[in-house]
């Protein structure tokens, strides 16, 4: 049989950072009785398969009710079907109620999951060698991914303690423009980040507004966390904040809705303007890129998530309100059991100390010792627990330091994870 050497192969094959995700993965499989503070998925409980059939049938009443025969329904459910998607109007209407955003639907694009809308965007905006994107890091993985199969480069930008500093930004762009490079865009998740939690405060938004203008640079709005604050405080996305058309908002229903529904979505109301004067708006140009990579976003999928709106008159903080009050629990029993079980003074003098996110999954804790591959299977194996080490989401950094995700457990078991954690720090520090 024909043998390929290795090193013919795409530089992505062999991607450091998607080989330890696999390795994360490989190591859970192996040891099924750890607790698992590392999973970022949503929480099993709020699924069940019946859920599929009746949000289908909910979009397929909605249809009808806006006069569409059977044999339109049948066309929209099970044939392919328009690129960017049919749900246009009802995300539009979603992100008007509940993000205060004003977009037309034929702005939007619905996509395989939101990995999908991240090369698409990175491709439509980086067509040459020398365009490169900003990332804030530590930065979730899926785009760094993204980017490296695409051959974007990808250039960090330094998050401090309070999130990412629009000044520099504003430094690492005119870097990157001194080097001979063109710095297109800049990927942020302001609320409640993935790795760090860290969400940015409205005055630093503003100013991050203000430097995309000053550098010419658009900003990837990533957002799959922004529902699931500790409390009900309005924390305006960049993209109501935009006057100047400078923000591309990725959406995904994944942790709202469905995961296995794979349904994702863009909004790029950018207006593109050709050599004849034409313009057209962004998300129809990037339908190119899509209609080679899936066609089209599965119809059937789309139904899913099409019910889900249909029946919360698109309002996905009405459709989660028992999601959010879940999430909202883990966290404060995350950060709950973390002071139980490395108490002051002690923790100081060892040098442990973590943030306290205000929403999400996630929170990052710091160690005295390098958290690496071999740390995690030693914890899997003889502590049983798992978690994820930071230097995953660095270009080079973060080996002192944990992620602890508490999405995908009960509060009894975050707990007991954490507990488990302490003596495996206990015997390491």
């Amino acid at each position: 049989m024909l043998e390929l050497p290795r090193a013919d192969l795409h530089v992505s094959v062999s991607d450091p950072v998607a080989t330890s995700m696999n390795f994360l993965n490989e190591v859970a499989g192996r040891y099924p009785g750890a607790i698992s503070l590392a999973a970022g998925r949503p929480y099993d409980g709020f699924y069940s398969a019946g859920d599929v059939g009746r949000y289908q049938q909910s979009y397929v009443d909605h249809l009808r009710s806006r006069g569409l025969g059977e044999e339109q329904v049948r066309g929209l459910l099970l044939q392919y079907g328009r690129t960017n998607g049919q749900l246009g109007e009802l995300i539009a209407r979603m992100l008007e109620v509940d993000e205060g955003i004003t977009v037309p639907a034929d702005a939007v694009m619905v996509t395989s999951g939101c990995q999908e809308a991240m090369v698409i965007t990175l491709r439509a905006l980086c067509p040459g060698p020398d365009d490169v994107v900003l990332t804030v890091e530590p930065c979730y993985v899926g785009l760094t991914g993204a980017a490296r199969i695409l051959g974007v480069e990808a250039v960090p930008v330094p998050e401090a303690a309070g999130g990412v500093d629009p000044e520099t930004v504003a430094e690492v762009a005119r870097r990157v423009r001194a080097a001979g490079k063109r710095p297109r865009a800049l990927y942020v998740v302001p609320n409640f980040s993935n790795p760090s939690g860290v969400s940015l405060p409205l005055a630093t938004r503003h100013r991050l507004l203000e430097v995309a203008a000053e550098q010419d640079l658009l900003l990837l709005e990533d957002d799959p966390y922004g529902l699931f604050g500790l409390d009900d405080e309005p924390r305006p996305t960049l993209k109501s904040l935009d006057t100047e058309g400078r923000v591309i908002y990725l959406g995904s229903f994944a942790k709202s809705c469905f995961p296995g529904a794979r349904v994702g979505f863009l909004v790029a109301d950018q207006t593109v303007v050709d050599e004849e004067g034409r313009r057209t708006l962004l998300a129809d140009e990037m339908s190119a890129v899509k209609s080679m990579l899936t066609v089209n976003t599965s119809p059937i999928s789309q139904a899913v998530i099409g019910g889900v709106l249909v029946e919360s008159d698109c309002s996905l903080r009405t459709a989660n309100r028992d999601k959010i009050e879940f999430y909202r629990n883990n966290l404060r029993t995350l950060l709950s059991a973390l002071e139980t079980h490395f108490p002051q003074p002690d923790r100081d003098a060892r040098g442990i100390r973590w943030n306290v996110p205000s929403g999400g999954f996630f929170a990052v804790v710091d160690v005295p010792f390098q958290a690496d591959e071999k740390l995690l299977e030693l914890s899997a194996e003889q502590f049983g627990v798992l978690w994820t080490p930071m230097s995953f989401f660095y270009s080079d950094g973060g080996h002192r330091a944990i992620r602890l995700s508490c999405s995908y457990l009960e509060a009894e078991q975050i707990a007991e994870g954490v507990r488990r954690l302490a003596r495996l720090v206990t015997e390491n520090a």
